[in-house]
């Protein structure tokens, strides 16, 4: 599966001028962007995801045209199969863990029902070995376990590319390790394309993949 980014975005306001124009493509299962923070990494990833409108550009996905300024093409989000894990993951804390799950396969923004389940988060549950935490709330799992239910949520759609925004940052370093060796082994057993954006050089160590850099905004050469 390839994917092939092309976008800028000029962002102004009183206190900064930051310009976004950052271009790479990619064959490769796994894509580490590696940057500090600022450098324009997670604007990179919503711009993918659909969460951020470019100035100009395109985004394209195994031949799919997701964006195309030019051509007026701006596919929802929901509609791209593309699956955005975000850095603090965002999960719901009124909903248990099989209900954020679920909340992935729901039409608009309606809640899963507590104690009807999909076969498909059913699945999830048990690949993650969350079965025991289904109906435990986010605030009451540990910093791995609700990683888990993040990735989890992301994969039960069936998403072509998940796209990883600092996966491991909320970790405690004793943590980084097992989640990094998880994601790999689960990568492998999935067929999974990943999009892995860090700021951690330790990161890029462990996860091997096609690596770029992106500095104030722009991939380095």
């Amino acid at each position: 599966m390839s994917v092939d980014v092309a976008i800028r975005k000029a962002l102004r306001d009183d206190d900064r001028h930051f310009d976004l124009d950052v271009a790479f493509a990619s064959d490769a299962r796994r894509i580490v962007v590696f940057g500090a923070s600022g450098a324009g990494k997670s604007l990179t990833l919503r711009a993918m995801a659909g969460l951020f409108t470019p100035d100009t550009g395109h985004v394209r996905i195994d031949g799919q045209t997701l964006y195309d300024s030019a051509a007026g093409i701006a596919i929802p989000p929901r509609e791209r199969g593309v699956a955005y894990v975000f850095q603090d993951y965002a999960l719901f804390p009124h909903l248990t863990v099989a209900q954020n799950v679920g909340f992935a396969l729901r039409p608009g923004w309606l809640n899963p029902p507590r104690r009807s389940r999909d076969a498909r988060v059913q699945q999830m549950l048990g690949l993650f070995e969350l079965g025991a935490e289904a109906d435990s709330y986010p605030s009451r799992i540990s910093g791995g376990q609700r990683q888990r239910v993040a990735l989890a949520r992301a994969l039960v759609a069936e998403p072509r590319l998940v796209l990883l925004d600092e996966p491991f940052a909320a970790l405690d370093p004793a943590l980084r390790g097992r989640m990094r060796a998880e994601l790999l082994a689960l990568q492998q057993r999935l067929d999974l394309q990943l999009l892995v954006i860090t700021h951690d050089p330790a990161d890029v160590d462990a996860l091997r993949g096609h690596t770029l850099e992106i500095r104030d905004g722009k991939v380095v050469p």
